[in-house]
């Protein structure tokens, strides 16, 4: 489920032409695409914690909550950290981590081994100390905790945790690095699908990635009008979905 890059690219020169305002370049394009896609990206948090404070409502399929929530389920992905000197390495696409599980085995007494998903408790660092401190609140392997910093994550359970497959987090991606590739012939752009990036948005977002787009694109070749028309066309769209 994805947007395809060729198609934003296309409908933007397009309205670019119709109106004979200008043009953009495939560098431009993807410089401005990429900006479009992160803004929209990051405003679904914002919007989760603001539509959470309002109430809901019944339907199935106008719950803003429900649509933001699917909006994001694209990017929760899970990985297993490599483990880097004292640290648990974050993978270089994170964005937001979520949970981390430790996976907790045992061995009973008539030698069968059981493995025990548990979510570990984040911590900060000077909260650690005083929590390690105390043997009623020092972590175990049945109720372990974390630090995290930008070295990565630092898991304890009876003892630091340093076995990699041991530990499993959950986390949202960054959406990846858009690009609208493209061959020269006969001195014209000719798109080359094997080596572009579609966006990572939900499909939803394609006319808002158009408008956004030539909002940035207004401001390049300087055409006020543009960039009015762009933004008014983003406000409206904002207060429909928050009215």
């Amino acid at each position: 489920m994805s947007i395809s890059i060729d198609t934003v690219y296309q409908r933007v020169l397009g309205i670019l032409n119709k109106e004979q305002r200008g043009y953009i370049t495939p560098q431009e394009f993807n410089l401005f695409a990429n900006q479009a896609q992160s803004d929209l990206f990051e405003q679904y948090f914002y919007d989760i914690n603001q539509f959470g404070r309002i109430p809901g409502n019944n339907t199935e399929y106008s719950d803003m909550l429900n649509i933001l929530n699917e909006k994001i389920n694209i990017f929760e992905t899970s990985a297993e950290p490599i483990r880097s000197g004292s640290y648990f390495t974050l993978p270089s696409n994170l964005y937001r981590l979520g949970t981390v599980i430790y996976k907790n085995t045992t061995t009973n007494p008539f030698g069968v081994t059981t493995t025990e998903s548990i979510e570990a408790e984040r911590v900060n660092a000077n909260e650690f100390l005083y929590i390690n401190s105390s043997p009623l609140t020092k972590p175990k392997n049945v109720r372990p905790i974390f630090v995290a910093n930008s070295s990565g994550i630092r898991v304890y359970g009876n003892s630091e945790i340093t076995v990699p497959t041991s530990v499993e987090i959950q986390y949202i991606k960054k959406p990846a690095k858009v690009e609208w590739s493209y061959q020269m012939v006969f001195g014209e752009a000719l798109y080359n699908a094997t080596d572009s990036v579609n966006f990572e948005l939900h499909p939803s977002e394609e006319t808002e990635l158009v408008i956004k787009i030539l909002e940035l694109a207004g401001l390049l070749i300087k055409d006020i009008s543009l960039y009015q028309v762009a933004n008014s066309e983003e406000q409206e769209t904002i207060q429909q979905e928050k009215a």
